[in-house]
């Protein structure tokens, strides 16, 4: 994929093995941003310890199977969001090898309804095409009418429910999906 420049000077690109900590910052700043009201402190911590470190990332930018872009300041080179995309994992969903999950997408709070959202959709909808799959799924969390709202707006049905915990506290998402 080409670098994409959006008004306001930012920047969407493919991610290199270099961009592996900026990724593993934003990720845990944008988790910690979107679920510090409902996750407990210490779990919140653990899980983004767990799942969001520079060695993670760096195993999804080397997979194959994976896709994984940065949105970052053009003048600064300061990441301020990412996508992945990956295999589906979706235990509760009949998957096969024309699904493609988009695992995560984060962009810190300030850049909101600024359209960069909607220009890394295009950017994984394009990608997953290229990549001859027919359908994107995703999982989010139930309580994010605003997720849901803009991934209907983006032409996704809810498909299914998935539990999902961490630390000690379940959660209720919504496994969403989309046709290409």
């Amino acid at each position: 994929m080409a670098d994409h420049i959006i008004d306001g000077g930012i920047i969407v690109r493919t991610a290199s093995p270099a961009d592996a900590p900026a990724l593993a910052l934003v990720a845990g700043t944008t988790f910690l941003e979107t679920f510090a009201d409902i996750i407990a402190g210490p779990d919140i911590v653990a899980h983004v310890t767990a799942n969001n470190s520079a060695e993670k990332f760096g195993d999804w930018i080397g997979d194959a199977e994976s896709r994984v872009w940065i949105a970052e300041r053009k003048a600064t080179t300061a990441p301020i969001g990412y996508a992945l995309l990956t295999a589906p994992d979706l235990p509760d969903i009949v998957t096969g090898t024309a699904d493609v999950e988009l695992k995560r997408i984060y962009i810190l709070s300030r850049y909101h309804g600024g359209g960069l959202a909607g220009r890394m959709m295009e950017a994984v909808v394009a990608e997953a095409k290229a990549m001859r799959k027919t359908r994107l799924l995703l999982g989010v969390y139930a309580g994010n009418d605003r997720a849901i709202a803009f991934y209907r707006k983006q032409g996704f049905e809810i498909v299914g429910d998935r539990r999902f915990q961490v630390g000690a506290a379940m959660f209720e998402d919504k496994i969403m999906a989309r046709k290409l």
